[in-house]
């Protein structure tokens, strides 16, 4: 009896030694946190609050420096934890990075993740592409906190998922000059709320001047439109290799309808004009496309 005891006993102690180890490596283990940005409504509101519209053309913004603003007030937040990086959602036509959003994608700590870009210039697919990266980091552990800069109703379902693998989801919103900005039930689901005010954004949001503005709306050049035409080659070469090049070259000056409908709407988005019924132009951007891969062969 009393071994019994003893070999109990002793199997106690084993078992208190294990958990004392375990919770040891767990205290040396630091805390992890993400933030996600929503940028349609990082744009919209931000650009409402500063420059009094939500016109992307109306207005710059310094991303690179509110991106070390976000960082910034995360690690005050966040005393005792490490930043795992920044995720930037958008929406691009084809999902095809603009020359914006590829600057953004190149900066340390940050992974741009894009959903489509509408008719009407709506994302489509930011909410689920949150959902997806909220959930999944949560589930492997490899976040504790998740600040969320956002405001649409349809990130319940991204919050509730990260909060089912025990990830806390902190609500990121930004001042709204009148009313609210942010759904209400998702100001209901999150653990904790904060507000960015006037004075965080007045930094990295600034109005363009009149003339810098019609510059954008207006109408580019044949050179314009031939220098996006050659940077696009540039791009598509990279990304499809030389072999398809030799696939094309027989068609010269023709391309195939799906490599020219691509091209139209990559070199709109870089120009942010649009290229339909402008016969002339079409055509420059296409030559460009050209003298590029012909100077490769």
């Amino acid at each position: 009896m009393n071994e019994d005891l003893a070999a109990l006993h002793a199997r106690i102690d084993r078992t208190n030694e294990l958990l004392q180890r375990m919770l040891a490596e767990v205290a040396k283990t630091p805390s992890t946190h993400a933030i996600f940005v929503d940028a349609g409504y990082l744009y919209a509101a931000a650009g409402r609050l500063v420059a009094g519209t939500e016109d992307r053309r109306a207005f710059d913004l310094d991303a690179e420096g509110l991106i070390d603003a976000l960082i910034d007030r995360a690690r005050t937040v966040f005393a005792d934890s490490r930043l795992l990086r920044v995720y930037w959602y958008d929406g691009a036509r084809r999902r095809i990075h603009t020359a914006e959003q590829q600057t953004i994608a190149e900066l340390p700590d940050v992974k741009v993740r894009l959903g489509n870009l509408n008719a009407n210039n709506q994302q489509k697919g930011v909410d689920s592409l949150i959902r997806t990266d909220l959930e999944s980091l949560a589930r492997h552990r490899s976040i504790s906190d998740a600040a969320l800069l956002g405001g649409d109703e349809d990130l319940v379902s991204a919050v509730e998922a990260a909060q089912g693998y025990g990830a806390r989801v902190h609500l990121w919103g930004i001042e709204a000059p009148e009313g609210r900005n942010q759904a209400e039930p998702l100001l209901w689901e999150v653990d904790s709320q904060r507000t960015l005010d006037l004075d965080f954004f007045k930094p990295y949001v600034s109005r363009r001047a009149a003339q810098a503005y019609e510059a954008t709306t207006g109408r580019p050049t044949r050179e314009d439109v031939r220098f996006v035409g050659a940077q696009i080659a540039a791009k598509w070469l990279v990304a499809r290799g030389r072999d398809t090049l030799v696939e094309l070259l027989p068609g010269h000056p023709y391309l195939p309808g799906s490599v020219d409908q691509d091209l139209l709407v990559e070199a709109e988005g870089l120009l942010q004009y649009s290229l339909r019924g402008q016969a002339d132009l079409r055509r420059a951007l296409r030559d460009g496309f050209w003298d590029h891969l012909q100077t490769q062969y």
